[in-house]
């Protein structure tokens, strides 16, 4: 089998909508060892698992391996149950008839019969897949399964055909014992190949919200169905009640009532109108509008959401880097241990000796299989990235769904996060010898050219006055201070105090009145004409309404919430009482946001950076853990760890919960793997049959050993239904 353990991704870039087939080219990979990669289907040459699509599909999932197992698991069941209730019947309830029959010379060749088909066909997928990991050196659960069910078989196939080689004192055969392990190992991977495939039900009914068809206007006013995979931005489509938003856009005419709840992980429905930005796959419950498609395809947020919830389920924890080691030294020990335990019985153990010096051996081997193990970290970070997904919490990978759940210190930039990120403007008030409107125009006629959010705010309330704004010439920006220009030979300057100190003017006469807006919550700037201050504009920007209770949740779990900002400190302070936020970081660059960060991270706190501006993607990289509201800029969404769709701070509570469930269903699957390991080794070895006489079969240790990996399995996908 060819592999790869390269890292990169392939070209794909999201399937919007995704492909309803898979190509003989895609890339396979396996769930456990993201790292295994390689074209088309096949087997994990590390733990022998099938491997799957490493892009999502539309189409019905690859169930080859299911079908196999479970017509083998058949074939075994129905073979080797007459052998286990000939067995059980006259070992545990004395069925001297049954004994009879097994003491008659002809018996060893019937149960060679039925075994064998379940043994050599049934089971030679574990025999394949064992000679693998010990021609890779990847020793796996298939190592000790193809080991046990071999020792089992082959020393029966002895007793049967030379039953003067080994001079046992005995002619009893353990076919039985291996067409029933067989049997019960097949079982364990015909539920576990089930319960695999509803790890990835969150990816799949993403993908089946996006639509297949969208209703396009045409130039001349008709309408037509056709592909979304033909939609093109700037399209016009008309969207209709109990239809599907095709693709991402803006509403052009008309107004809805839409579930964006698969999207947000809001289940209250948002009421659109004309102007609001729609979303590809969101349900529309009542209304009907026409608009315009801004993202299509891979560019789609549905298409990014997938794509990201599939790459996180491939990604690793670091808690699966001690997995992996313990695994990697787990089989070569208990092959030892199961070496030891028929030696030991071989030598002190009653009559006949060889026989429990075999059964011993098999029963360690079977039990102590670390497919549980393997399962326990990789099946919850799959369900638990997917349950995020679900309720709008994107994690780009493991390792961020696990360090959030950690953070003691939540640093949060003020406008976009905290609060709408959409100011208004409050007041305009010249200093002596201007004019209120004069100011007011000069400073919107400036802002046109500014990116910042409250620049809009003079704009919009300088427009709502009927106010001309005159032309500008030689604009420039200082960042994190000021902007300034010209007009009409007049230069113009609009920033913090921070600017006009440097510049040289004077504010003095403003101080008051601006101190008291800051007071209020509200982000003042001063505009200053020729060097000389002319006034000053403020605007608020309204709280976020979840906010002040999101904080509140976040310091009950424990975190210290920050505000970080480059507003004024009375400004942030004030905003900061109406959160219950006690400690502010005020007037800072945003060239300096990364340094906070740095500075918590130095007196050791694991630190969560919130931001929706470009200015936060450097603090968001430097943090341990970077949260992008995802109504905000791209740089920042690329930036992050995490993007909380509606853009929230519920959301960032959603984060610390679905990680701190994932981490404790890992810790849960972890203990349930080792626990049988830990209880039943010993027994299967014998440690206590000279004290109790207890002893275990191999039966119910490959019964116990599939009720392992179902129980982990079965625990992680508690995950789905996890208040977060």
């Amino acid at each position: 089998m060819k592999h790869s353990h390269s890292s990169h991704s392939c070209c794909h870039t999201g399937p919007s909508p995704a492909p309803t087939t898979v190509s003989k080219d895609a890339i396979y990979t396996c769930p456990m060892h993201p790292q295994v990669r390689q074209v088309g289907p096949g087997n994990c040459p590390i733990c022998g698992m099938m491997l799957e699509p490493e892009h999502p599909t539309t189409a019905p999932a690859d169930d080859t391996e299911l079908k196999d197992m479970t017509r083998r698991f058949v074939v075994a069941a129905f073979l080797s149950l007459p052998l286990a209730l000939v067995t059980m019947g006259s070992h545990l309830f004395q069925v001297e008839a049954l004994h009879h029959w097994m003491m008659q010379p002809w018996y060893n060749w019937l149960q060679f019969a039925i075994a064998t088909p379940v043994v050599a066909w049934a089971g030679w997928p574990f025999f394949v897949r064992g000679v693998q990991s010990l021609i890779t050196r990847n020793l796996n659960m298939f190592t000790l399964i193809g080991l046990g069910v071999g020792v089992a078989y082959g020393y029966s196939l002895v007793i049967t055909f030379l039953p003067n080689l080994l001079n046992t004192g005995s002619n009893e055969t353990y076919f039985e014992a291996a067409a029933v392990i067989t049997a019960l190992v097949l079982l364990g991977q015909v539920l576990e190949l089930r319960a695999r495939s509803q790890t990835n039900a969150a990816v799949s009914e993403l993908l089946k919200l996006a639509p297949e068809t969208a209703s396009i206007i045409h130039a001349n006013g008709t309408e037509e169905e056709i592909p979304v995979s033909h939609v093109k931005p700037g399209d016009q489509l008309r969207v209709r009640p109990g239809g599907r938003v095709p693709v991402d856009g803006i509403i052009m005419e008309g107004a809805a009532t839409i579930d964006q709840s698969m999207m947000t992980g809001e289940s209250v429905p948002v009421e659109l109108k004309q102007g609001g930005k729609v979303v590809g796959g969101t349900m529309v419950l009542a209304g009907s509008f026409i608009m315009r498609a801004e993202k299509v395809g891979a560019d789609t947020l549905l298409s990014h959401i997938v794509e990201l919830v599939a790459k996180a389920q491939r990604s690793r924890a670091p808690i699966q880097k001690l997995v992996d080691k313990v695994a990697g030294m787990f089989v070569p020990i208990v092959i030892l241990v199961a070496l030891l335990a028929a030696a030991a019985w071989a030598v002190w153990g009653p009559e006949p000796q060889l026989s429990h010096a075999i059964l011993a051996a098999v029963a360690v081997l079977i039990i102590a299989c670390p497919c549980a193990l393997g399962l326990a970290t990789p099946m919850s970070i799959m369900v638990g990235t997917g349950r995020g997904a679900q309720a709008g919490v994107l994690i780009r990978d493991a390792e961020a769904l696990e360090i959030i759940g950690r953070v003691n210190t939540l640093l949060v930039d003020k406008t976009g996060t905290l609060t709408l990120g959409r100011p208004q403007l409050s007041a305009a008030i010249p200093a002596k010898g201007f004019k209120e409107d004069e100011i007011l125009s000069l400073a919107a006629a400036l802002e046109q050219s500014s990116e910042h959010p409250m620049a809009a705010a003079v704009v919009e309330g300088a427009k709502s006055r009927k106010l001309t704004l005159p032309k500008v010439s030689g604009f420039t920006s200082n960042s994190g201070k000021g902007i300034q220009g010209k007009v009409d030979k007049r230069t113009i300057m609009l920033g913090n105090a921070m600017l006009m100190q440097e510049t040289k003017v004077d504010i003095a006469s403003l101080l008051s009145q601006a101190e008291k807006l800051r007071s209020d919550g509200a982000t003042v700037v001063f505009v200053a004409i020729d060097g000389k201050a002319a006034g000053l504009v403020s605007a608020a920007d309204p709280i976020k309404a979840d906010a002040a209770e999101a904080i509140t949740q976040l310091h009950a779990m424990g975190l210290e919430v920050v505000m970080v900002t480059g507003d004024n400190i009375t400004t942030a302070q004030a905003v900061a009482k109406q959160l219950g936020i006690t400690k502010v970081e005020a007037d800072v660059l945003p060239e300096n946001k990364h340094a906070i960060v740095q500075r918590y991270q130095q007196q050791g706190r694991v630190v969560a950076m919130a931001g929706d501006g470009v200015n936060d993607a450097p603090a968001l990289a430097q943090a341990n853990v970077g949260i992008a509201m995802g109504t905000g800029t791209d740089i920042a969404i690329e930036s992050a760890s995490v993007t909380l769709v509606k853009g929230d701070m519920s959301g960032i509570v959603r984060a610390v919960r679905l990680s701190r469930a994932t981490m404790a269903n890992i810790r849960q699957n972890l203990f349930l793997a080792f626990i049988y390991n830990a209880l039943s080794v010993p027994v299967a070895a014998g440690v206590f049959y000279p004290l109790f006489g207890w002893t275990l079969s191999p039966i119910l240790a490959s019964a116990a050993m599939a009720l392992s990996s179902v129980s982990v399995i079965t625990n992680a996908l508690r995950l789905k239904v996890a208040r977060v």
